[in-house]
């Protein structure tokens, strides 16, 4: 039966999840009998939260889930996992319900043991990012108690484990011996597979050393692991291994399902790079970035031009796995640079930390810094420097060709930060551009004057007069992250100035634009934008 709404109330406003999930307002937990076919609807849930990732509590005698806060109102959820949340039980006939977590921090992943005594799950620390290091929690479903088992990192050792940064952990990731669980994260430009002790909360790596692809979990049936695994220059292959016994998971044999043999015409490596003492951070000093840097397979003397791309979020990162973009520019004659800047998930909390209140400074410098270096360090055609970016690579990008204006030759950028101040007022994640701007955020505050004006300071608009690279501008009319105005605000700038520009409009697409023909144009337009603007034959 299908429901309408009275007269007088079909154009009511409901607010909904953002980006990604517009229409998305109130879900519900139901209850499928899969012998009558009987759907219920789970009551009995608090009014001021959405539930989701539900689970069955112990002995299907209740579901365990996570309540997200909706009041006053929502904000976006695609991409952030810092939404303030908490762990619940309730039971079937929705009379009881149990808070497990404390509701203070972000939670997600609840993973129940196979001897149903343990319950698993992430939680955020007190970095308001929409990212960031995450704690590992164990809830005693007998003792009613919560302990941490992998605390946060704020400022890793050595070679030593950076944390967990998992945007989510894998479905089925427990041992047989409900003592040990598996995940797979980020460790600075790399992600690695673990093993974890519950019990003792020893992180045993069973995938680092030399070989510096990037491993993904996909399944854990019966001590069987199930991996996906990938370089820049190899394509994702399935391996199998079986979990040893406690204490000797390092022995682990990992066998190919297929081949996994590197492709010609590409190579790679991870590049270190340590800011110039008057870039350090004087609250953060010593820390380091990476990048990764792809080089194409060609003649001795060649001098390719350089691509270079710092990743969006800003917490985000790139890892070594294979990315279809990098690889096709690489076969067509480019040099790749991939810059994890300071602020990068991956490097410890005090990394994340660094970049608030520093945007379109720190960031900005950091990219800049990496691409200087490479031309110095490798044969590259330093007169052909090209640049990506999309969201806040974008943002970077943006204040690249107007901070170091004729250094970049083309810059092609999708659903780019523009503008602060007015992003502001158009995003579904406004905490995240004060929090990103060094500010507080409270859903009943509003800007103040001061505030406005410092927001626009650290924005690229501020630096456009002086740009002169050529820019590709494309927009997803959906993008409910990076209102599609930003981009508009950039055309418009570059175009009375006289600076050549194109925009590109995606009616059907939103922040990611990922739909299949989308990237088929995009790829295209960027490749045919950069040919263009070194000459080369279309």
């Amino acid at each position: 039966m299908i429901l309408f709404p009275p007269q007088g109330c079909q154009f009511v406003y409901w607010d909904d999840w953002g980006e990604a999930l517009t229409n998305k307002s109130t879900p519900v937990l139901c209850v499928l009998n899969i012998w009558s076919g009987n759907v219920s609807v789970l009551h009995g849930i608090p009014e001021h939260i959405s539930p989701g990732e539900a689970i069955w509590a112990p002995e299907d005698a209740g579901i365990i889930f996570v309540g997200r806060w909706h009041v006053p109102w929502r904000l976006g959820l695609k991409y952030c996992t810092n939404r303030k949340s908490a762990l619940y039980c309730v039971d079937l006939t929705g009379n009881e319900y149990l808070e497990i977590s404390s509701g203070i921090n972000s939670v997600r992943s609840p993973r129940l043991s196979p001897d149903q005594h343990h319950l698993i799950f992430l939680e955020g620390g007190s970095v308001k990012t929409h990212h960031q290091c995450y704690g590992l929690s164990l809830y005693n479903l007998d003792k009613k108690v919560t302990s941490t088992v992998v605390g946060i990192v704020d400022y890793p050792a050595i070679d030593g484990f950076t944390g967990v940064y998992s945007s989510a952990l894998a479905r089925k990731c427990w041992a047989t011996d409900s003592q040990r669980i598996l995940i797979d994260t980020t460790q600075r430009s790399r992600k690695d597979l673990f093993v974890v002790n519950i019990a003792t909360g020893t992180v045993t790596p069973l995938t680092a050393g030399p070989d510096t692809a990037s491993w993904t979990l996909l399944d854990v049936c019966q001590d069987l692991i199930v991996v996906s695994c990938s370089s820049p220059n190899c394509p994702p292959n399935l391996k199998v291994g079986f979990l040893p016994a406690a204490g000797h998971e390092q022995e682990i044999i990992w066998m190919a399902l297929g081949e996994d043999k590197p492709l010609n015409g590409i190579e790679w490596k991870i590049l270190t790079f340590t800011p110039h003492f008057e870039h350090e951070n004087p609250k953060f000093n010593s820390l380091q970035f990476e990048g990764i840097l792809l080089l194409p397979g060609q003649e001795q003397n060649a001098k390719p031009p350089l691509v270079v791309s710092p990743h969006g979020g800003p917490n985000s990162v790139f890892i070594t796995c294979w990315m279809l973009m990098p690889a096709v520019f690489c076969r067509l004659g480019y040099s790749v640079l991939l810059v994890n800047y300071r602020g990068s998930c991956g490097f410890g909390q005090d990394s994340i930390r660094s970049l608030l209140g520093n945007i379109g400074s720190q960031d900005v410098k950091d990219v800049q810094f990496a691409v200087e270096c490479v031309l110095k360090g490798e044969v590259m055609d330093s007169e052909n420097v090209l640049l990506i970016g999309g969201s806040h690579g974008g943002f970077i990008g943006c204040h690249l060709i107007g901070q170091y204006p004729g250094f970049y030759k083309a810059f092609a950028t999708r659903n780019p930060v523009i503008n602060l101040a007015s992003k502001l007022g158009t995003t579904d994640s406004p905490d995240h551009t004060m929090v990103q701007a060094g500010f507080d955020y409270a859903q009943d505050q509003l800007p103040t004057p001061s505030v406005l004006a410092t927001l626009l300071s650290k924005s690229p608009i501020t630096y456009i007069s002086q740009a002169t690279t050529p820019v590709l501008i494309m927009l997803g009319e959906k993008d409910k992250r990076v209102h599609p105005s930003q981009g508009l605000e950039l055309h418009r700038a570059l175009k009375a100035r006289g600076i050549p520009v194109r925009l590109l409009w995606y009616p059907d697409d939103n922040h990611s634009l990922s739909n299949v023909d989308t990237e088929a144009d995009v790829f295209m337009n960027i490749a045919v934008w950069f040919n263009f603007a070194l000459n080369r034959p279309q």
